[in-house]
């Protein structure tokens, strides 16, 4: 159709997410392994397939825009589009400026996700002077907003990479699934369910604790927006996140094309 579409990309470590926009909203996304074996044409493949399964083709794209935490994937996805959707490639903070004060001492070390998911909150969020964004992926992050500013924030230990150093080091711990019905832990009495119990309450401790902490160190109100793969999980057994925005960075990417592009 006439509609144009935005393909976002938020390239990190671990996951592509790849999402489909409209100039309202992020309508669908799509998340595959980051793969460092890959070509730019198994992506550019992969992307067809995405776009097919959508409903759309390359004529039905209209911009292509990434932020990426993986310099070697880079000009991949971007030879992709070029090759496949006829687009250029479009990268935040590179092509496209993302409109924070960065308070970082050094400015260019910021991940770029961390930046487009602190404007995010900040845009769809505009009301409460500080913001904390709170992203489970590879790691966990917390970045701090107050008011136009990016004050920086705290990594900590992430769910997967957690999981997968605990199984590499040991021979007996079956591998951790991560699915809890419970709202309260379980006193496991299988390895099985100490672990998904340890690991989902754990990190929910860590988030609530980390963010009560916050909370005493940036000015009110402070609102708190979850996003990434493990937010729905930790948001059920939770009540620390005012926002679960598991697609936040792609929000961000679509609001900056918007305001930029």
């Amino acid at each position: 159709g006439m509609t144009q579409h935005f393909l976002l990309f938020d390239i990190g470590n671990t996951n592509v997410k790849i999402g489909i926009a409209v100039e309202t909203a992020v309508l669908t996304s799509y998340v595959l392994p980051t793969d460092p074996g890959q070509t730019a044409d198994s992506i550019g493949l992969r992307l067809l397939e995405v776009l097919r399964h959508a409903g759309l083709g390359p004529a039905d794209v209209g911009a292509c825009v990434a932020s990426s935490v993986v310099p070697g994937v880079n000009p991949l996805i971007r030879r992709a589009c070029e090759r496949y959707l006829y687009r250029k490639l479009l990268f935040a903070p590179g092509d496209i400026a993302i409109p924070l004060e960065n308070r970082y001492e050094r400015p260019a070390e910021v991940g770029a996700d961390r930046l487009v998911a602190a404007y995010a909150a900040r845009r769809l969020y505009p009301g409460p002077r500080s913001l904390v964004s709170v992203d489970f992926g590879t790691a966990t992050t917390f970045d701090c907003v107050e008011d136009g500013a990016y004050l920086g924030g705290l990594i900590c230990p992430g769910v997967l990479s957690s999981a997968g150093a605990l199984s590499s080091r040991t021979a007996k711990l079956p591998r951790i699934s991560l699915e809890v019905e419970e709202d309260s832990p379980v006193i496991g009495r299988s390895t099985t369910t100490s672990l998904n119990h340890g690991f989902i309450f754990g990190f929910a401790a860590m988030t609530e604790g980390v963010l009560t902490r916050l909370g005493g160190v940036l000015p009110g109100p402070m609102e708190v927006v979850a996003t990434g793969g493990f937010a729905r999980d930790i948001a059920r057994v939770s009540r620390c996140f005012d926002h679960v925005r598991p697609d936040l960075l792609l929000e961000g990417l679509r609001l900056l094309y918007l305001l930029n592009g």
